[in-house]
């Protein structure tokens, strides 16, 4: 159960994945945007100014792109357990994720903006 209501909000991170069930998506990368929501206490970092009492953007940002690149899945449920597991792995600190993913185009005839989902999962224990 998280400890604090403190967030740490990474929007609009731009990735290229293998994901969807059609023939043409296990060959060809696609767009995608995600955006994480980091439930940790903050108040360290917020009372020392120092790096170190926070957890690492970059890090999240790095291990999210990198389980993005891994390889094919069917479902973007699928990648986003991958992705919310990966940022938990990141820092314990981080009590809860919540991690939201959307295909910029999706592969559908109508005049759809996004297609996406949005997942919580917090630490076990």
């Amino acid at each position: 159960m998280p400890t604090s209501s403190d967030r740490i909000e990474l929007e609009g991170l731009r990735l290229l994945a293998l994901v969807g069930a059609l023939p043409e998506e296990r060959d060809r990368t696609q767009p995608l945007e995600v955006d994480l929501y980091l439930t940790v206490d903050l108040s360290a970092a917020g009372a020392s100014d120092a790096l170190t009492d926070t957890v690492d953007y970059g890090a999240v940002c790095a291990a999210v792109d990198a389980v993005a690149a891994a390889g094919w899945v069917r479902l973007l449920e699928r990648l986003a357990e991958e992705l919310a597991a990966a940022v938990l792995a990141v820092d314990e600190r981080v009590d809860e994720v919540t991690v939201a993913v959307r295909k910029l185009r999706p592969p559908v005839p109508q005049a759809l903006a996004t297609s996406g989902v949005r997942i919580t999962r917090r630490r076990p224990g």
